[in-house]
């Protein structure tokens, strides 16, 4: 096998037992030495923060009593070069849209958004710039 030229697909295995298919992003290691369906690290991060994110969500609006239907989150990462010249995820857009059965008003919810925010272990372990950017409420 030429210097380089090697399969970089792999395995992540969890506590629990799910197995996810992972590989460096197909625009970095072109195939065949990358898997196109594979979870790439940089999706892995940005799937994570916004797991952490709705799971302290949910948890903290269900305290107050408020009844969420749906909670959807169509986040996006954003990579730039530090000032070394290496790339990093410098920033993650949280794009929420949360549906109520029994909710507070759009302050309420983005004071919601911001207390999940401090309360989450990934957000308070990166120095990525994490927003939230919910759609405007119809009137």
């Amino acid at each position: 096998m030429p210097s380089g030229r090697y399969s970089s697909a792999h395995t992540l295995r969890f506590d629990g037992g799910a197995e996810i298919a992972g590989s460096p992003s197909p625009d970095i290691v072109p195939a065949p030495w990358s898997d196109a369906t594979a979870v790439d690290p940089e999706e892995a991060f940005v799937g994570t923060i916004s797991s952490c994110h709705m799971l302290w969500f949910l948890d903290l609006a269900c305290r107050d009593g408020w009844v969420i239907e749906t909670y959807e989150d169509h986040a996006l990462g954003q990579m730039t070069k530090n000032d070394a010249g290496a790339l990093w995820v410098s920033r993650v857009a949280l794009r929420t849209l949360v549906t109520w059965s029994k909710g507070p008003d759009a302050t309420g919810e983005a004071a919601l958004h911001d207390k999940a925010h401090h309360a989450c272990f990934i957000a308070n372990s990166v120095k990525t710039e994490i927003v939230v950017e919910t759609p405007p409420k119809a009137q």
